[in-house]
């Protein structure tokens, strides 16, 4: 069915006090809102809100949120092409080198070349197909860890799609867990891993930070690679030393580069040294040895 945006322009902080009325004045239809800056230099956000059915109804209802937010300006509207939007993505999805990985989309299968490590990731309910430049800069990062030190138990933790976790199964032939707080990324990730052929190495589990009896059973860990954020990193920095082998390497993303000196400060601050910095699309990589 065709969808409907409805949106509003304003400076920063009122976007987000009219992104906080709406998501709670919505929150029991579910439906979608988003706040995106459109101008940088004017400081102008743009919120939308997105609908499919009854948009005279839900147009009403968004004006009088506004009013008691006393917000001025004019609701407008703009008619969304009926476009199946995951197949689209998939269409324009192209194939990622990265080092010597290659990850690609089912329709991409024949431009895979003889010497290169293939990872099929099909865009879907879990973050990560390769093209995001923090997920790129992990496996250039990986690869150089893998072939200098010789891992022998990985942990990917917040998996995702779980390409990293694939992609240490496929590159050093070692057992990986791999684990994210949500179940549906889980389920993904276990597809993804079966659909490479890897299910006997990566083990998929429903697991928040570090709060699970697995990580216990399975640590110390010589890699772990964590593409979470930058301030979740930060907090885990104890827990990571404390499930980290003497000499592992640690492999962090998900960094902006205004953030990276931070990060390397939380973990400095647990015993770990800093090696390398890959800087990728305003994101960076760490590499850290305990």
């Amino acid at each position: 069915m065709p969808q409907t945006r409805l949106h509003i322009t304003a400076g920063k902080s009122e976007a987000d006090r009219i992104f906080a009325a709406l998501d709670t004045a919505f929150e029991e239809d579910g439906l979608p809102i988003a706040v995106l800056e459109v101008d940088e230099d004017r400081d102008i956000h743009e919120v939308s809100l997105y609908a499919e059915d009854d948009v005279d109804g839900i147009e009403t209802r968004m004006k009088a949120v506004l009013a008691s937010l006393s917000v001025p300006g004019a609701i407008e509207r703009e008619a969304l092409p009926d476009i199946d939007w995951v197949a689209r993505s998939l269409e324009g999805l192209k194939p990622v080198h990265a080092g010597r990985f290659l990850v690609h989309g089912a329709h991409d299968r024949a431009k895979r070349r003889s010497g290169e490590i293939a990872i099929e990731i099909e865009a879907g309910l879990a973050f990560g197909t390769g093209h995001h430049g923090t997920t790129a800069g992990c496996l250039e990062t990986l690869e150089k860890v893998v072939r200098r030190e010789h891992p022998r138990n990985a942990l990917d933790l917040g998996t995702g799609s779980a390409v990293l976790a694939i992609a240490l199964a496929k590159l050093a032939h070692i057992p990986v867990l791999a684990t994210d707080i949500d179940p549906i990324a889980v389920r993904v990730a276990a597809a993804n891993a079966r659909l490479n052929r890897v299910q006997a190495l990566v083990e998929c589990v429903t697991a928040p930070g570090f709060h699970h009896p697995i990580f216990s059973a399975r640590a110390p860990f010589d890699l772990i690679v964590a593409n979470i954020l930058a301030r979740p990193l930060m907090r885990l920095a104890p827990e990571m030393a404390a499930h980290i082998a003497l000499g592992g390497s640690l492999v962090l993303s998900g960094i902006l580069e205004r953030q990276r000196d931070a990060v390397v400060s939380a973990y400095v601050g647990q015993s770990f040294r800093h090696v390398r910095t890959l800087h990728r699309e305003g994101w960076v990589t760490i590499h850290l040895k305990r």
